[in-house]
């Protein structure tokens, strides 16, 4: 019996340090794939990665993120995802952007371009110049 491509279960990691419209863009175009499930860095784990402290804390993050409507739940997660997180959690694809730095076997991993001009560190650098100016 071949499974509903809508019970596959779909991870897609992100930081939502500052969420905007290309995380909307990633999710809508995961969703096809399956339910989607959000797998959310810690705080902690941003500021040892990025070297930042997140403008919203996890669980304000984690709020926003679960009322998105292709989102079907949130996972808290270290920034690096691998096979194990994905077999623990029983997932059958992780799907991440052309800066995919996860040690996760090609089988398991789509590879979505990123939405260009947009991005957490551009939305940090342009509010950065509004604080200046004013």
């Amino acid at each position: 019996m071949k499974k509903n491509k809508k019970s596959k279960r779909i991870l897609v990691d992100m930081s939502c340090s500052f969420i905007h419209h290309g995380h909307i863009k990633l999710l809508k175009k995961a969703k096809k794939l399956g339910n989607v499930y959000v797998a959310l860095t810690s705080d902690r784990e941003i500021k040892k990665y990025k070297k930042i402290k997140p403008e919203l804390n996890f669980s304000s993050r984690k709020e926003i993120i679960s009322s998105i409507k292709y989102v079907s739940g949130v996972i808290k997660s270290k920034f690096i995802i691998d096979n194990k997180f994905l077999k623990k959690h029983k997932f059958n694809f992780l799907i991440h952007g052309s800066d995919n730095k996860n040690p996760v076997d090609k089988k398991y991993i789509k590879i979505f371009k990123r939405t260009k001009n947009i991005s957490a560190t551009i939305l940090r650098k342009r509010a950065i110049k509004n604080l200046r100016k004013y």
